[in-house]
């Protein structure tokens, strides 16, 4: 009986914490800048408290805004062969059943993946770039010039320059998001995509719900939380802080450009360690 109550009381202080974060602190949307802020308001308003935040106006003279078009792109880096991402479902790096599967990568050219994106080409599955090693600057280094090198007032407040940047384009379907057994996807000679085991990685931890369609059974607390909902539109910007779980979709093909700024390993990722631990605590027992 005193294991039950003390458990009792440990939920109640995890439940607690969180309501109280969205009263003291949290917004109730992602609130909206008008125009890029200074690195000192950034740190003090976005980056201290690790809130999100859209800027609007804030890389409105990039050329790639207005030359980043198909034919632009066929011409400036067709024949470049790149890393485009295969999934059957537009899912890469996600959970699929017991296993993290992560999307068959394939080596084609610019022009070839503008094909099957446009529709002139039929292909079966999901096809998008969606490299995290600097890809822009690694294999498309012919576009930099269309983009600055890194945001300056969020480099100054951080005082560094970003880690990578990275060029996403894909279609509507494509999608980003225990211990799961690692794997990839590879399509057949007759077009069905089948789930390969790396049976010699080790598991990777990673969040097993879906947003769109939680299991409500087997992930109850998951009624507690009070997702954010944002859409950023062309020649807009997000900051994402770190330790911020997210899920993006797109309403239709697009083009983003990544600035990674890898995280600081400070107060704010011990206190997440904590509470991630406790949570893990009550929901094993």
């Amino acid at each position: 009986m005193e294991e039950k109550l003390t458990l009792d009381a440990l939920k109640k202080c995890l439940t607690d914490c969180s309501q109280e974060a969205r009263e003291l602190y949290l917004n109730q949307s992602v609130p909206y800048l008008e125009q890029a802020p200074s690195p000192l308001e950034f740190y003090r308003d976005w980056i201290g408290p690790n809130k999100p935040c859209i800027i609007r106006n804030a890389f409105s003279h990039w050329p790639a805004l207005s030359r980043w078009t198909p034919s632009y792109l066929r011409e400036t880096v067709g024949s470049k062969v790149i890393s485009v991402a295969v999934t059957p479902n537009g899912y890469a790096d996600a959970v699929s059943g017991e296993r993290f599967v992560m999307p068959e990568e394939r080596q084609m050219s610019f022009s070839s993946l503008l094909d099957v994106l446009e529709g002139k080409v039929e292909k079966e599955g999901v096809f998008y770039v969606q490299k995290q090693c600097s890809n822009l600057t690694e294999e498309l280094p012919e576009l930099t010039a269309d983009v600055e090198p890194h945001v300056s007032w969020m480099s100054q407040a951080l005082g560094k320059l970003p880690d990578a940047v990275n060029f996403w384009l894909g279609e509507a379907s494509a999608v980003t998001s225990g211990l799961y057994q690692p794997a990839v996807y590879r399509q057949r000679a007759d077009g069905v995509f089948e789930v390969v085991d790396q049976t010699h990685s080790e598991k990777v931890p990673w969040i097993p719900l879906d947003p769109l369609n939680p299991d409500l059974e087997r992930y109850p607390d998951y009624r507690n939380t009070r997702p954010l909902h944002c859409t950023v539109k062309a020649g807009e910007m997000l900051y994402l802080p770190s330790l911020w779980f997210h899920h993006v979709r797109q309403s239709h093909g697009c083009i983003a450009v990544n600035f990674w700024y890898d995280m600081e390993y400070d107060i704010k990722y011990n206190y997440f360690q904590l509470l991630e631990s406790l949570a893990g605590v009550t929901g094993s027992l």
